[in-house]
């Protein structure tokens, strides 16, 4: 029935994308047409138009599509030969690019679908006709920029969005939950709590953490620390360049070069023989990718026995990855980001247990962090057999894919299948954490890797006194810090639990007067371990507490006249308008119990 439901609404999408183009196609006749597929939440179409549209034209295109629906429109599939479909498209170059895609798998004609006048390369599905579409569960919602097949060497063309769902009600429910979200964008809150910002002149994707936005990151960076010795983890660092050779021969240049950047050329001059000739010996270096090869150098520089496995080593390591500048969004998708890597080197007989641990480690991080971890949803991701792209053998990715299934169902994981969604050098747990307005974030993953251990040779001793190849596991519980961050923003909507947040008391000095007795107060509680700011700026009292409560602080002092001749602290909460007495002592034993218990 779910099945049923979400394919019929992927087919609206599509139609309507199709009607879309109907629409435009009558402004621009002769507009280039790019992909445009049904998408998560609606659809969107890419154009090739002759002049630059804006917003307005929203409203146009709306209104005729609007007409198209009461039309009831027929959508009927019919298949021409590569013939007719290159003199069909003999205009549009872009059409004519796929029509070649599909001729070079063998495909034998190709599908299109007529809808009234318009007639389009497509293979469904559709509705059967237009007036299957509620008019008022859909609308139009922005335009972007896109490159035709995503290439920043191609042409940049029109891509306009459209969002669709089954009724109004969940259109409306959607939009509402935009609405929240564009108030939680962490880009514009972590310059309004002044976290950081992204500086142009730095280069793009590589965020600058101002004073507040490192005490939030060193928090968590202390708690992740903690915790990982509690778990048995050891701690290694290594350096942030390399020597290209490593990256060579994990494979991962071979790979992924086009999202690394550019070897550094390092030369050295030397004088060779009696003549003094000159030569020029360079090496090339790497800002790191990844931090895998080190771990496992790290591993190579001595043998170990099976009884000293399994070695779990853990590094809060930065790394650099050069994303196109398109696809950049504040901490979600950066350049230079710092990984929780650990990698975990064990035996066969082990390798359940550590999966076992790691999940557990992975949920008891979420909920430290305040998130629901009955909402988590899991992914496993597994090999398309069909394909050869796969590193290790069939033994090893069986019992690999068995075994995280059964840990991940043993351990109650909401999980779905990926087939084809594992990288090539085994299959993954992808983990995915939905926030306080029901948005499912990409963080934690727990993944098998054959590649490493056979690439580098790694071996160990095992009982019989023979070389036996480990099994490797690699896991980052945040994925990264500054995607975490981002999300924790979003989650909290900028108000970040009282352990968390980088001032957790704010006192307000009514006067100069006040000043020296502000600074006592915040004194003793520094003392005992809390983190406080006074606010002692020659600036209104009124001032003064909205500049506190826009910083989202957990408690405000505000300090007068009364305050210094009393026992007592008027404490306003955040979120609360009027103020609390309490006695000193008992407020510093309800932060401190708050920061113990992470509430």
């Amino acid at each position: 029935m779910l099945e049923e439901k979400k394919n019929k609404l992927e087919a609206i999408r599509h139609s309507l994308s199709h009607l879309m183009s109907m629409a435009i196609q009558e402004l621009y006749p002769q507009v280039g047409l790019g992909v445009g597929p049904a998408i998560e939440n609606g659809f969107y179409q890419d154009y090739d138009l002759p002049e630059a549209i804006g917003l307005e034209i929203l409203p146009k295109l709306e209104k005729r599509m609007k007409e198209l629906i009461r039309k009831n429109i027929k959508f009927e599939q019919h298949n021409v030969d590569f013939k007719q479909a290159y003199k069909f498209y003999q205009h549009d170059l872009y059409k004519t690019a796929l029509i070649d895609d599909l001729k070079s798998v063998g495909e034998k004609s190709v599908s299109f679908y007529k809808s009234g006048e318009f007639d389009n390369l497509c293979a469904g599905s559709h509705v059967k006709s237009s007036g299957q579409i509620q008019s008022d569960s859909w609308k139009l919602e922005k335009l972007a920029g896109a490159y035709w097949r995503g290439d920043e060497k191609n042409k940049m063309l029109t891509r306009i969005y459209g969002l669709a769902f089954a009724t109004k009600q969940e259109l409306d429910n959607y939009l509402k939950m935009m609405e929240e979200a564009e108030k939680r964008d962490h880009r514009k809150l972590g310059k309004e709590l002044d976290f950081f910002h992204i500086d142009e002149i730095v280069g793009s994707g590589l965020p600058l953490w101002h004073p507040k936005g490192a005490i939030l990151w060193r928090i968590i960076e202390d708690f992740w620390y903690k915790e990982h010795l509690k778990n048995e983890y050891q701690l290694v660092r290594t350096p942030h360049i390399g020597n290209k050779i490593l990256w060579e021969t994990s494979g991962h240049w071979g790979f992924y070069n086009e999202s690394m950047y550019p070897p550094l050329e390092i030369g050295q001059t030397l004088k060779e023989n009696q003549n003094k000739e000159k030569t020029k010996n360079s090496e090339q270096f790497l800002l790191k990718p990844m931090n895998c090869p080190f771990h496992v150098q790290i591993f190579k520089n001595k043998p170990y026995s099976y009884r000293e496995l399994p070695l779990r080593w853990a590094e809060c390591g930065t790394v650099y990855r050069y994303e196109k500048k398109g696809e950049l969004s504040g901490l979600i998708r950066v350049r230079g980001f710092t990984q929780d890597d650990a990698h975990i080197i064990c035996r066969a007989d082990q390798v359940e247990n550590e999966l076992k641990k790691v999940i557990d480690f992975i949920l008891f991080i979420y909920k430290s962090f305040g998130f629901e971890i009955e909402s988590v949803n899991v992914y496993l991701s597994i090999r398309d057999q069909e394909l050869k792209k796969y590193a290790g053998t069939n033994q090893g990715w069986e019992f690999t894919e068995k075994v995280l299934e059964r840990v991940a169902l043993e351990k109650g994981l909401n999980i779905k299948k990926d087939v084809g969604g594992a990288v090539f050098y085994g299959p993954k747990l992808d983990f995915k954490v939905k926030d306080a307005i029901g948005r499912e974030w990409q963080c934690s993953t727990l993944q098998f890797d054959f590649n490493l251990p056979e690439r580098f040779d790694m071996t160990f001793v095992n009982e019989k006194a023979e070389k036996e190849r480990p099994y490797m596991l690699h896991r980052a519980l945040f994925g990264s810090f500054e995607r975490f961050i981002g999300v924790l923003i979003e989650h909290y909507a900028g108000a970040l639990p009282v352990w968390l947040s980088p001032v957790q008391v704010k006192i307000v000095s009514v006067g100069a007067a006040h000043a020296e007795f502000c600074q006592k107060l915040a004194d003793e509680f520094k003392q005992n371990d809390i983190r406080v700011e006074v606010d002692e700026s020659d600036e209104t009292v009124g001032n003064k507490i909205r500049k506190a409560v826009a910083e989202k602080v957990p408690y405000m002092l505000v300090v007068g006249d009364r305050e210094t001749a009393s026992d007592k602290l008027a404490v306003r909460d955040r979120g609360e308008k009027q103020t609390r007495e309490i006695d000193k002592e008992r407020f510093i034993k309800e932060v401190k119990e708050k920061i113990k218990n992470r509430k």
